[in-house]
């Protein structure tokens, strides 16, 4: 071995030592919710890391070309977060746990905590969540939709409900798993007594192929909009729904349906629900956006007033801060106008996951009571 060789040896064993003693953590949370982000940019200019609900924070450069920079304390939650380089967004290298999203990926970290936190993992019976592909004779795509099953589904033989659960625009099919941790707020509701056991169906919510993707006319092209939403009322009540019931043991009365969704998936929810009031007998909107924010008789023209009536859960919510609050207000005006009753609730916050498990949360509580 010559000395050169001998030198690279001794020093990379240094290097891999000091690595090995002092690993880069590129977030961690302190006792007060603290988050401290750190990102590897030599020869950045300008980093600023984005927190899902905040503005963003401006990165400080240290040695070895490491940014870093602090939040003020955080209210335990599970918030998405990304890196912008010089204006590029980047995604966190070192953390694993990803926001899926079609065009605004992003990652995720927990600041532990909360008391209302559902979605925090808690040691419960665990239910599970199946995956099922098709290929869409209505849109024309492969695709997948999840299924969520409870706590001892194969040992029982009874029949059970099913919610409907719909993402929103730019989310994956796996929006409501990943990001909302639906399957784990149903768990431990479950585990408290403060919901009955059903099965959860989360589709791919989109009716026309590459509806959303980076640069889509979506909804500025409103006859684009009305066929998105139309096709996937399509696919859902002749496709998914005929599968699901099929191959899960769940009930096919309308009493044992529900429906509800956030963004555009509370949109679609509306559309869905109201359209079809014999298949659904419970509606949630969370943060609903796509639909006309005015004249909603185009969409409604063959409103039953009645069957609406009949509907054991009908909730509208949005966050004050959300710019689609104003659809909410004008589209239960109509509604309340038409003699349907809907209850609406407006909460702080703005377009943002922290609310819409929240919601989930909420809404579940409120579904087969009989």
């Amino acid at each position: 071995m010559t000395l050169w060789t001998a030198l690279l040896v001794v020093g990379l064993a240094c290097l891999v030592v000091t690595a090995e003693a002092q690993p880069l953590r590129s977030h961690e949370v302190d006792a007060s919710g603290r988050i401290t982000f750190r990102y590897v940019a030599v020869n950045a200019q300008k980093v600023e890391v984005n927190v899902e609900g905040a503005s963003a924070i401006a990165m400080t450069k240290g040695s070895g070309g490491v940014w870093t920079a602090t939040t003020e304390p955080m209210k335990p939650d599970l918030y998405g977060y990304s890196f912008l380089v010089d204006g590029v967004t980047q995604l966190d290298p070192l953390n694993p746990v990803t926001k899926p999203n079609l065009i605004w990926p992003s990652n995720m970290v927990l600041v532990p905590g909360a008391n209302d936190g559902f979605w925090e993992e808690r040691d419960v019976p665990r239910g599970r969540v199946h995956r099922h592909f098709y290929k869409s004779g209505v849109v024309g795509d492969r695709r997948e939709f999840f299924v969520y099953t409870p706590p001892k589904y194969e040992e029982s033989r009874s029949r059970l409900p099913v919610l409907y659960l719909l993402h929103g625009f730019s989310d994956m099919a796996n929006g409501w798993t990943e990001i909302g941790r639906a399957h784990v707020i149903l768990d431990n509701l479950l585990a408290e007594g403060k919901v009955k056991p059903m099965v959860v169906v989360m589709p791919l919510g989109y009716g026309v192929e590459g509806f959303a993707r980076p640069g889509s006319a979506a909804f500025r092209d409103r006859s684009l909009t009305r066929q998105n939403f139309d096709k996937f009322r399509e696919a859902l009540l002749t496709e998914v729904l005929p599968t699901v019931e099929k191959s899960y043991r769940v009930s096919n009365k309308r009493e044992h349906r529900a429906i509800a969704g956030l963004s555009m998936g509370g949109a679609e929810s509306l559309f869905v629900g109201l359209t079809n009031l014999d298949k659904f007998s419970a509606i949630g909107a969370f943060s609903s956006g796509g639909l006309p924010a005015t004249q909603p008789e185009d969409v409604f023209a063959k409103l039953d007033v009645a069957a609406a009536n009949k509907l054991s859960a009908f909730w509208m919510v949005c966050g004050t801060e959300d710019g689609l609050i104003g659809f909410q207000r004008g589209f239960a005006t109509w509604l309340r106008e038409k003699g349907v009753k809907v209850e609406t609730s407006e909460t702080s916050g703005g377009h943002v996951w922290m609310l819409w498990r929240r919601n989930l949360t909420d809404f579940a509580q409120k579904l087969f009571k009989s």
